[in-house]
């Protein structure tokens, strides 16, 4: 005898087979053919210097052939005219450097892609899906949010529109339009895995499992609405390749910064000079807060707004201009958004009660560069090879990454390129040996099978990760 559980009903039919009608998979194509014409394919290229032969050197090759093949030397030309020595002047040459994706923002000509993408570059080529290609300027590029704008001079353009991030769903379907590896107008799909992840200081990251590959940085997230709600800008891998997990900038984060971008040509942000740490359930406890929230201070730096409004270390901050601050990462992000200059309320816990302070905002200072430009000609095995340029850390950047040794990445194209490795990453091992300076990179790369992939761990932010470099094309 069969339980009520296994009982079947025509109703209960109808209903299934409607519930599987309104789940079935999605349509892309509407989308495709709405936002496709409003991406578009990133090139960079970058200047290098060739000497030129060196005078006479021409003739000097010629002679030898005839001499090799002949027996004799090359017979001269009756009045021929002489020709004047060329100086052995060096010369600028545009060589690839690297392929990226963006979409058009504005119909007069102002596209969006990932700061990674352009930095570096001597000129950017931007191609529309009707194969038109334009040199573009670079109006501005932020390295801490990976986001950068670029200018063409074009009219009538298909923009994008814009979504709204605070509306976007996990589990909700997305899709993704690049040019992995090189590959113009590739499609790819998935859904919104999590919101809001904390990967790095100053960005909570859309979470997807849309396929990203190198090639798509810079490529617009799309929901099903066809808005644009990302930017896709990394992935978490252990081959160097996708493996079911990307980040995407939100656009509403993107949009401000780009505001700036096309304004001022740079990111203008606060900082109070603190030095924080997360609120343990154990510490709230023994503080009488009631729950773990807001930030440890660690310590104030001399002279700092903090010290001036009477921050002092111990201090628990739990809100910042009336925003709750949860975690370590809301408090960068509250005071990096608040305009350099202008007052903000803090709210303190200190003792067992809670107060409020006034803290005038100073700026952030400008990016700086971690080290000095790399020796090219030591490094020509590394660059042939797996398309890395390195450079040695300071001190201040051992310090500050919390590191005992490792080499920035200067540039990162070819196979480098290709396994997501890019500039401002910190190398820390090849083929499970450490390294500590560019010495005993240049030692590593020396020793290494050409032909075969090498393991390399990097650091990007505050996460280390292994990429695999598979060498050729």
């Amino acid at each position: 005898m069969f339980s009520s559980a296994w009982m079947f009903s025509p109703m209960t039919a109808a209903a299934q087979s409607s519930s599987v009608a309104l789940r079935g998979l999605p349509d892309f194509t509407e989308l495709v053919e709405q936002v496709g014409p409003s991406v578009v394919n990133i090139r960079t290229l970058e200047k290098v210097r060739v000497g030129n032969p060196a005078p006479g050197s021409q003739d000097e090759e010629m002679q030898e052939l005839f001499r090799r093949f002949f027996g004799v030397p090359m017979p001269s030309v009756p009045n021929a005219p002489r020709q004047a020595p060329r100086q052995n002047r060096p010369q600028e040459e545009a060589q690839p450097r690297g392929v990226g994706s963006g979409f058009i923002l504005s119909a007069d000509g102002f596209i969006m892609t990932n700061a990674h993408v352009v930095d570096g570059a001597d000129e950017v080529l931007v191609t529309l899906t009707d194969k038109r290609e334009f040199k573009a300027r670079i109006v501005g590029a932020d390295k801490r949010t990976d986001v950068a704008v670029v200018k063409i001079q074009a009219t009538g353009l298909p923009a994008v529109r814009v979504g709204d991030v605070g509306r976007l769903k996990v589990g909700e379907w997305v899709m993704a339009i690049g040019s992995p590896f090189g590959l113009e107008n590739s499609v790819t799909a998935g859904i919104v895995s999590a919101k809001q992840r904390d990967t790095g200081e100053y960005l909570p990251f859309i979470q997807t499992d849309v396929a990203i590959n190198p090639g798509n940085s810079g490529g617009p997230l799309i929901n099903m609405r066809g808005e644009v709600v990302g930017i896709n800008s990394q992935i978490y891998s252990r081959s160097g390749g996708f493996m079911g997990i990307s980040f995407a900038i939100p656009m509403d984060e993107a949009m401000r910064v780009s505001e700036q971008l096309r304004s001022n040509g740079r990111v203008s942000r606060g900082r109070i000079g603190v030095q924080i740490a997360p609120v343990t359930k154990e510490v709230a406890e023994s503080i009488g807060l009631e729950k773990a929230q807001g930030v440890l201070v660690r310590g104030v730096e001399e002279g700092s707004p903090a010290e001036k409004a009477g921050i002092e270390a111990g201090d628990i901050i739990t809100r910042f201009e009336g925003k709750v601050i949860d975690k370590p990462a809301d408090l960068p992000r509250a005071v990096g958004n608040t305009k350099p200059g202008s007052r903000a309320a803090i709210t303190i816990f200190r003792r067992g009660k809670s107060q409020e302070l006034n803290v005038m905002v100073a700026e952030i200072e400008a990016d700086k560069p971690i080290a000095a430009a790399p020796d090219k000609k030591a490094q020509t095995a590394a660059v042939q090879h797996l398309g890395l340029s390195v450079s040695d850390l300071t001190e201040a950047v051992k310090k500050e990454f919390r590191v005992r040794g490792g080499v920035r990445v200067d540039a990162a194209v070819d196979a480098a390129a290709r396994a997501g490795i890019r500039e401002g990453d910190l190398v820390l091992a090849i083929a499970n040996t450490e390294v500590t300076s560019v010495k005993e990179f240049d030692a590593l790369m020396s020793r290494i099978d050409k032909n075969r992939p090498v393991s390399v761990l990097i650091r990007r932010g505050d996460g280390a990760q292994y990429v695999l470099i598979r060498p050729g094309k």
